[in-house]
């Protein structure tokens, strides 16, 4: 895997979205690096990390990212995933809780179901992603298309977490989207009902691009998440019993 290296301190991970790379986090959560020491891999058929023969799919993409922290950041980390990487983020966080500090899943799903609309292939693909993938692909411009193409196969046949198993998640989270966003806000609440040590924001007047809808307002939420405690509510009725 591809990664670029910022900052220092505490070691993160950014997990960028799907069909985009780490470069969806410049001029947002970058920023994190002045407090933080910023890991950005590009996953596999992604930005700079060349596509594999066989599928692609949630399990393995959080197995490789295993790898990553296990060989490169040397050991656990806290994890940003944002869209399609919180879903991988939380597949590792199921698999391997040691290796996650604490968890923040950004316009993420736990299940396609909870998606307004799902993948698809065999349309005409935008041409600003398609110029951003072949900017710094090595597998070239066309291979898009059977990345897509391994994503809509992966999303129609891989088994997804039920809510009951999200308890397994014992890592303090945020719950972190848009009000108007791709993940639909019931689903958003499912999966803040289903984590136990999860923490919900909504960003009012954002979509599913709230990175850059509101770099700031995002960074900023995630950095006190990332760096503080939280304290006791005045009026606790969620968190009765960690108060």
């Amino acid at each position: 895997m591809w990664h670029d290296e910022r900052g220092s301190g505490e070691p993160v991970v950014l997990l960028h979205g799907g069909l985009t790379d780490s470069r969806c986090f410049d001029g947002n959560l970058d920023q994190l690096a002045s407090n933080f020491r910023l890991y950005l891999p590009d996953r596999r058929g992604h930005g700079r990390t060349p596509d594999m023969p066989g599928p692609i799919t949630v399990e393995l993409m959080a197995r490789d990212t295993i790898a990553f922290l296990e060989d490169v950041v040397g050991g656990p980390a806290k994890l940003v995933g944002y869209s399609a990487g919180g879903t991988v983020a939380l597949r590792l966080a199921l698999l391997r809780p040691d290796l996650v500090e604490k968890l923040v899943l950004v316009s993420a799903a736990f299940d396609p179901g909870g998606l307004v609309f799902k993948p698809s292939a065999g349309g005409a693909l935008p041409e600003q992603i398609l110029d951003a993938y072949d900017e710094v692909s090595p597998d070239g411009r066309d291979h898009l298309h059977v990345v897509v193409r391994k994503i809509v196969d992966a999303v129609a046949t891989e088994a997804s977490p039920k809510p009951s198993e999200l308890l397994a998640v014992t890592c303090p989270t945020l719950v972190l989207a848009g009000d108007d966003d791709l993940v639909t806000l019931e689903h958003t609440i499912a999966m803040y009902r289903a984590l136990p040590r999860a923490q919900l924001a909504v960003v009012p007047h954002a979509s599913h691009l709230l990175l850059m809808e509101h770099p700031d307002l995002v960074k900023d939420v995630v950095a006190t998440f990332l760096s503080t405690d939280p304290s006791a509510t005045l009026m606790p009725i969620r968190r009765t019993d960690t108060v």
